[in-house]
């Protein structure tokens, strides 16, 4: 089949590769000049200098199964570019926890980590262990109505802070008063209680175009048509040879191109866009409206990534500015980052750090003054801003009850990305796993 795939988002980089493997003739096509979507590269300044970082700071961890191997089909070298970690959810003072790096089975890993915790009492360690063993009893299962909140009702406060809300708010990226406890459960399955080296942090050497898209995009020219960047689909029209899908940008305004089928792996706002704005047949359109009603259903919650500068008045440029290249931070509506990256142990120049505000609230400029306020108070560093930069809809709002628009939405008309329904919310390995579905049921 001659096959469309529109965004050079991870999803979309998944899909086309996939399709590719399958035998079909991906086109894969791309409204920016950068791939990558929201895990993308950026080029700012700084003092002058150049300087690549990301339009949000990610990790991966390792359960996450299929992007792993997609990297590895695209010859991307896990071993250079991901600097692999157990879990650690330590704040500034050293306490938290910090899971041993022995390989035994994942659920005694965790157990070593949660009595090893450091400043939690007994009491906190045991209310964390009875609620963990409640869940595997449940199969890991609960109402779908139910929030991560009630689903950790008589755990400690402190094991709540320590451990349940950094964990829900990153993998989630929606607090966990208003978070599904069902995609939680989900995601704690996999990573904590699956297999060893699950739980594992991976934390990007690269930036997050480097890491995957611009490696698919290689691999894709190297296998059929190149990836088209800076193109972008303007409408969709079903006729008799297939899909009729019209571009704009370049020299290419008002350019057709037949397709036997379109993956539509743009975000959820464009998508719907084109579905609506789609020429289709009557049979087509009762399918297509609950599919677009159920995208536009969806809420967002907007991610801040704030990169400050250690000041170079103080600054030694031989060592490390924090003691691990992640840290967790108590956070508060007047001091709301919740995890710090230092970008100088992860490749980038020493003394760069970038603060993350999930599912953050007000303006930019309040964010950065309110994160570089945290960070100098948390740390005992003196900050200079770089640059925030605010992802407003960053991720679809992880609700109980949540519906999800499907993969299939018209024949030969598919969608892909991490809004679409699945087991996970939206992370990277959520993005690829619907790039790799969509693909396999063009058939």
């Amino acid at each position: 089949m001659k096959v469309a795939v529109v965004g050079a988002g991870w999803a979309g980089c998944a899909a086309a590769v996939e399709a590719t493997q399958c035998g079909h003739q991906v086109t894969l096509f791309e409204s920016a000049r950068i791939a990558g979507g929201r895990a993308r590269r950026v080029e700012t300044t700084v003092a002058g200098e150049p300087l690549q970082i990301d339009n949000g700071q990610h990790i991966l961890i390792g359960a996450y199964a299929e992007t792993l191997r997609l990297m590895s089909t695209l010859g991307v070298d896990t071993l250079s570019s991901l600097l692999r970690l157990p879990l650690r959810l330590q704040f500034p003072n050293g306490d938290g926890l910090s899971f041993p790096a022995w390989r035994v089975p994942a659920a005694v890993q965790a157990l070593i980590g949660i009595l090893g915790a450091r400043g939690w009492a007994w009491q906190d360690k045991w209310s964390l262990l009875r609620l963990a063993r409640r869940w595997q009893a449940g199969g890991f299962e609960c109402p779908t109505e139910m929030s991560v909140a009630a689903l950790c009702v008589g755990l400690s406060p402190r094991a709540m802070a320590g451990l349940i809300e950094p964990l829900c708010v990153s993998a989630l990226n929606t607090p966990a008063e208003r978070a599904s406890a069902q995609v939680f459960l989900r995601v704690m399955q996999d990573a904590l209680f699956s297999q060893a080296g699950a739980s594992d942090l991976l934390l990007p050497r690269t930036d997050l175009s480097t890491l995957l898209p611009d490696a698919a995009l290689r691999w894709l020219t190297q296998c059929g048509p190149a990836p088209r960047l800076g193109l972008r689909v303007e409408t969709l029209t079903f006729g008799s040879k297939g899909w009729r899908i019209s571009l704009r940008g370049g020299d290419v305004q008002g350019n057709d191109e037949i397709f036997d089928a379109v993956i539509l792996a743009c975000p959820a706002t464009e998508a719907a866009r084109l579905v609506k704005t789609a020429t289709m047949p009557a049979a087509f359109q009762a399918e297509t409206a609950h599919w677009i009603a159920l995208t536009h259903s969806l809420q967002y919650e907007a991610l801040a990534t704030v990169y400050a500068q250690v000041s170079s008045a103080t600054r030694n440029v031989t060592t490390a500015s924090l003691s691990q290249p992640m840290l967790a931070l108590p956070s508060s509506p007047e001091e709301p980052a919740q995890f710090v990256f230092d970008r100088g142990q992860l490749g980038g120049p020493t003394g760069l750090l970038a603060f993350v505000v999930s599912a953050s609230q007000g303006d930019t400029a309040h964010i950065s003054a309110q994160v570089l306020a945290q960070g100098q108070r948390q740390l005992g560093l003196p900050l200079e801003l770089v640059q925030t930069i605010v992802e407003k809809r960053a991720t679809f709002a992880c609700t109980p009850n949540l519906q999800r628009p499907g993969t299939q939405i018209a024949p030969g008309l598919l969608a892909c990305g991490d809004y679409i329904a699945g087991p996970y919310p939206a992370t990277l390995e959520g993005a690829v796993r619907s790039g790799l579905e969509a693909a396999k049921l063009l058939g």
